[in-house]
């Protein structure tokens, strides 16, 4: 059985990607940094639905908690053989004057920095194995450039970079690297946005409606798969088709 990583996996997005890669044969490393009761919730419903899955909990933006969560990972369940970078801090908006060096930083270690010590840290055993799956979770954001929100969109834009250059660097090695960008999809942080602003956004989308988890979850199990063997260095958009606008 082979083993997915999905960093960021107590709520939200990470939530529906760990169960649907469990579904469809994955073991699944359930990351996250402190919500232990969510963890231990997917763990559960995994395992209740006939799957394999444990928690593992460590900072993606701390080398030595990497080092040392991928080490616990392995024993759990076996080598890391995919890495969903999921995981996500803040997202605060600030006008361009109240900005400041620091707010970029601070996006950049989820979107940039952890991807890179994830994988550095299981480089050398796909390199030997000549196989290993990386998918990236993306944002509109980064194409459709939100104002007050220079901080995450140039983080995510630097991550579509990021991946397209791994996709290169890579694919000679076996390795895939694939980007999800999904839109507003709400989860559980956006509880308290206001109707008006649902509405908003949901005027602005093609479809007509919100996306729910399950569709970027679809994308991602989709992209771990067999079927997707031959795809690399690409941003797949589940936003209903807001940036075709």
């Amino acid at each position: 059985m082979k083993v997915a990583l999905v960093t960021g996996a107590s709520r939200g997005l990470g939530v529906e990607m760990s169960k649907a890669l469990a579904a469809d044969g994955w073991a699944v490393a359930v990351n996250y940094a402190r919500d232990t009761a969510g963890a231990r919730t997917v763990v559960e419903a995994i395992g209740n639905a006939g799957g394999r899955a444990a928690p593992a909990q460590f900072d993606v933006t701390d080398q030595d908690a990497v080092t040392s969560g991928l080490e616990q990972i392995s024993r759990d369940l076996g080598p890391v053989d995919l890495i969903v970078n999921n995981a996500t801090g803040p997202q605060p908006e600030f006008a361009i004057m109240e900005q400041s060096w620091r707010t970029y930083l601070d996006q950049l270690e989820f979107f940039v920095k952890a991807p890179l010590l994830l994988l550095q840290g299981v480089l050398p055993d796909w390199r030997e194995r000549k196989s290993g799956r990386v998918i990236n979770i993306g944002s509109e954001i980064a194409e459709l450039g939100n104002p007050n929100f220079g901080n995450y969109a140039s983080a995510k834009g630097a991550m579509l970079s990021m991946t397209r250059s791994w996709a290169k660097e890579l694919g000679p090695e076996g390795i895939t690297v694939n980007l999800v960008a999904p839109g507003w999809i709400p989860v559980e942080r956006h509880a308290d946005a206001p109707q008006s602003t649902l509405d908003w956004y949901r005027d602005r989308v093609p479809l007509g409606h919100f996306g729910i988890p399950y569709d970027i979850a679809a994308m991602v199990v989709f992209l771990a798969s067999e079927k997707a063997n031959f795809i690399t260095g690409q941003k797949f958009a589940i936003n209903g088709g807001r940036t075709l606008l």
